[in-house]
């Protein structure tokens, strides 16, 4: 009898330790490609995030951001986006590097704040008053990028790369209103500008 219980606990134990060896195999594709850091560009006045690299040539680009305003510029906030953006021309730098000038994006912000809900308040205001949520913004961006080998710049530190990238970016809120007061508003108006740091593993 104890023998039967010591098999059948060895079979157990060895079918879930199969079992997470390849659960940890399937989750590989969790572990971010990057880690970034912004300041400014609608996401938070500085933000960190984790980004992967997407497709075959790696110009995809799928990051996750958590930003945070400080009560003394503006009211305290804090946002989550996610994006999405590709690197559609790609220009070497000799072997120190490559240059990435344009790169279209979209990324959906969300703010959590007290004052902000996904809706406005439906016994407050008419359904069809405002066609916008007040704590989530859907954004268009442009960007560009310029990529430094790592393995160049900081030998033996694991960095694959090093990225400085600018980014414009406006929302559905601004492009409403700029559409609506083309004489009051002009495209610089509309537009935000981030600046950000890449590290590739």
């Amino acid at each position: 009898m104890n023998a039967s219980l010591f098999k059948s606990a060895y079979i157990a134990i060895f079918l879930i330790a199969a079992t997470m060896k390849v659960s940890a195999q399937n989750l590989k594709f969790l572990i971010p490609d990057n880690a970034i850091v912004q300041f400014a560009g609608s996401i938070g006045y500085f933000s960190v995030g984790a980004g992967y690299d997407l497709f075959k040539n790696k110009r995809g680009i799928l990051d996750f951001n958590y930003g945070y305003v400080p009560a003394s510029k503006g009211g305290e906030l804090n946002i989550v986006t996610a994006k999405i953006a590709y690197r559609v021309y790609e220009i070497k730098l000799k072997e120190w590097g490559k240059f990435y000038p344009f790169i279209p994006g979209l990324f959906l912000s969300y703010t959590f704040h007290p004052e902000l809900s996904y809706r406005f308040n439906r016994n407050r205001y008419h359904p069809d008053y405002y066609h916008w949520s007040e704590a989530m913004r859907p954004h268009l961006s442009i960007a560009n990028e310029i990529e430094f080998n790592g393995e160049k710049l900081l030998k033996g530190s694991g960095i694959k790369a090093v990225s400085v990238y600018t980014e414009l970016n406006t929302n559905d809120y601004y492009l409403i209103n700029y559409f609506q007061n083309t004489s009051e508003l002009n495209l610089g108006d509309i537009f935000k500008l981030g600046i950000g740091l890449r590290l590739k593993f």
